[in-house]
Order: structure tokens, then sequence, then C-alpha cells
């Protein structure tokens, strides 16, 4: 049966009264933190008929989901799972189980079943079509209070409650609370993020649990993130977006990272999706040395094929001088610093530009360069690299090997993908793979 048919016998439980539910066995969830893969997992519990408690330390759930997407939230990815496993920049393989047990599909259907109709846009990128982050909560706040999920805001968890069975194997049994409270499961869900925007509680707590429990935490750095640059003259291009450009960045003559797509300019550097997505690849190497990147202004054109547009506009503003003669190939804010790094004097008329002067503005144009200096820290980093090891967690349900009855999802693992929605379908996946298989 479909698991999201509002109709269908796996919601039965969720449509019981409080009374009859009292004459049913039901595991006891804790699920910690409400994100997204807090709250898809404490639904998914639900769904299988779990009596589910959902912790969270922030006075509403999904805080961060509120600011994805510059407040639109690009909830998952349309593509085929091929090629949404295929951005995925960390421990790949170890998402091949969730992704086919809950795909993009599944989390669309869910949301709008839930009341939040989807569209989709450039890139296979999906938002609600009310382009509000807003209705994605609801809906998901819909359906915890529909499962009767319990809500408990402003509580933050402060330890793992754990103890050994009769052979000796460690089991998570339950939560304490900050003020001292206990609150005892037959299973907890350790939801709590990374450390990347702290101000939406993002503070890294779930790798003091996991580490309390015997885990090993892989290093952590910011990522999608914007990037710091050396040259001055950013700064006068801060807040000039660049559409359909071409990033590339190496080490030396490496090749390290190309993409297609949109940046933008701010007052320390470098930032935008194409430039987002670099950091998670080359972040590691800036904290060693700084690497260049290349940026091709005009990627649908050959340098022939350049040259003779430049040719035309020249041609079309003959009397013009080369200052004015710019604009049909630049942004206004741009033109300037074309102009000094071309060295040619902006008074002079574009009919006495001579050929080698067009090859410097076809190679600035093609490749106009910058030296990276490094990337911003979490406050600007839209997730966490790194966390906790991948190789103690069951692939399949999320469940620590190391102790039983405990899981982990979302950010809180080692796993990161590129810009595009899918590091959500990350928590969407991980998060309904840990509540499903709690039974």
């Amino acid at each position: 049966l479909d698991p999201f048919d509002l109709n269908g016998s796996k919601q039965t439980w969720s449509q019981q009264t409080r009374t009859e539910r009292k004459e049913t066995i039901l595991d006891k969830v804790i699920v910690i933190g409400g994100g997204p893969a807090g709250m898809m997992a404490a639904i998914a519990a639900a769904q299988n008929g779990c009596h589910v408690d959902l912790f969270e330390k922030n006075e509403k759930l999904g805080k961060k989901i509120y600011i994805t997407g510059k407040g639109r939230c690009n909830v998952t990815n349309a593509s085929d799972m091929e090629t949404m496993l295929n951005q995925v920049v960390t421990n790949r393989k170890f998402l091949y189980s969730a992704f086919y047990r809950f795909t993009n599909e599944d989390m669309m259907k869910l949301l709008e079943q839930c009341g939040c109709p989807l569209k989709v846009e450039r890139g296979n990128r999906v938002f609600p079509v009310s382009d509000k982050s807003s209705d994605v909560i609801s809906a998901l706040q819909g359906e915890l209070k529909r499962l009767h999920v319990s809500i408990h805001l402003r509580k933050e968890v402060q330890q793992l409650l754990t103890s050994s069975d009769s052979e000796s194997e460690n089991v998570c049994s339950g939560i304490q609370l900050a003020d001292g409270k206990k609150y005892y499961a037959d299973a907890v869900i350790v939801a709590t993020g990374g450390i990347s925007y702290p101000s939406t509680g993002s503070t890294g707590d779930g790798y003091r649990f996991a580490k309390a429990v015997g885990h090993r935490i892989t290093e952590q750095r910011p990522a999608l993130v914007p990037l710091t640059v050396q040259e001055a003259w950013v700064k006068e291009l801060q807040g000039l977006s660049l559409r359909n450009v071409e990033v590339t960045i190496f080490s030396g003559k490496k090749k390290l990272y190309q993409e297609f797509g949109e940046m933008l300019f701010t007052h320390f550097g470098v930032s935008g999706p194409a430039v987002l997505s670099a950091s998670s690849i080359v972040g590691k190497k800036l904290e060693k040395q700084p690497l260049t990147m290349q940026i091709d202004l005009k990627p649908a054109l050959s340098e022939e094929q350049l040259d003779a547009r430049i040719l035309r506009d020249f041609n079309a503003a003959k009397n013009k001088q080369f200052k004015n003669a710019l604009g049909g190939l630049y942004p206004a804010k741009l033109i300037p610093v074309i102009i000094r790094l071309t060295e040619i004097s902006p008074d002079k008329p574009v009919n006495e530009i001579l050929r080698p002067e067009r090859q410097k503005i076809i190679s600035i144009t093609k490749k106009l360069s910058l030296t990276l200096t490094g990337v911003r820290d979490y406050n600007e980093a839209i997730i966490t690299q790194g966390g906790i090891n991948i190789k103690e967690i069951n692939p399949t349900t999320m469940e620590s090997k190391l102790v039983s009855g405990l899981y982990f999802v979302g950010e809180v693992l080692d796993l990161d993908a590129l810009t595009g929605g899918y590091n959500l379908q990350i928590a969407w996946s991980t998060g309904y793979a840990a509540g499903n298989s709690i039974r």
C-alpha cells in the first residue's frame, strides 16, 4: 500500500481514538530535533503505529526550513534517482537504500497530499507553488498533528540514556532534558542537524550525543558556503548576479570543479548556486592553499564567435568611446572592472581598437580570473560537511551499530550533496528510513 494514501490501512492507527490506542501495545519513539529529518522520522514512525514524542529546543519546528531557498524552500529535486545520487558529495553509496526506499516522488506526493502543491523550476528544483517555505512547514505540522505526534517545544535534550541488556549489549533507553527530566522510549532518533546556521538551533548537539556513546565523528567544515577572494575589485561588484556563466576552479593546471549556472558577487568574494556547490568540492583544498577561479561570461560563444560579436558591437558604435560601447556585452556594474583589466583607455574610440586589444577583451571575457582564499564560516554555510561516521550506522534503518535502539538521521551524519534540493532529500529519506524501520 502507498504509505501516503490517507485512506489506506497504514493510517488506521492515527484515526483511532486515544482510548482505543491505550488498548494497543505501541513502540514508544522519541525524536530529538524538529527539522526536516526529525519531522519525517516522526511521521514515518507514527504511520507505523508507534507512539511518538518529538522534542525541539526552539520555539517552533522547521526553523532552518524557513530560511532555505531564500525563504522559498527547495524541498527536493525532480530528477531521476541516479541523478540525485550523483549529486551526493560524501558517502554516496550509503544512501542507495534510503533514497530508493523513500524517493523524491514520495516526498512530493506526501507534501501535495498534505495540502502543499508543488512546482518544478529550472534545474528540476522543486518549490511550493506559493513560494513560501512556511507552507512546507504547515503541511508537515498538519501531518504530525493528524498522526497524534506529541510535540514538545523549548525542550532541550541534555543527554541520551543508555543501559545494557542481559547480553551486555548497549541499548538506548531514553533521554534526559536540560531541566533534569527523563523520558524513556523503545527507540530514540537523533535529528539535531550539524553546526551550520547555529541561530536555527544547529549547535552540534548530535555529535556530542554520538560521541558520548562511542561513535566516531569525522572532521567538520562549512559547506555550500560563499568563498572569499583576494582581488579588491570584487567589492565594486557587490550584489551583481550573473546568470548562465561557467565557473571553473583550478589548483595549478589541475581542474577541480566546473559548473554552469548562476553566481553572485559579494563584498568579500563570490556566492550563488554555482559557487556554493564548488565550496563542497574545494573547501578542504582551500584550507591549505589558494585556488584559481575562472568565470566564462559567455560560455555559449567560442572565442571566434565572441570576436565576431565584439566586432559587430564596435561597428554599431564606431563613433563611441570604449567605455560607452560595452553595454551589449556586460552588465553596467561590470564594465569599469573589465576596462581596467584590459588596460585599454576608456576614452579610446572603438574604431581604433586593434586586434591584440580585442584578444585581451576576449581572454578576460572567457577567463575572468579570481584568486580564492577560503570559505566563510558556519553562520553562512547551508550545511555541515562531516559528521557521524557512517561505517557505524546501518544504511537500511539508520540504526547505530554500537547502541541498539538509537538512530541518527539527516545532517548529523557524514553525508552532504550539492545545491538543488538534494540535501533536503537526504533529510527526508534518512528520516523516513529510521521511522519506518521501527515497529
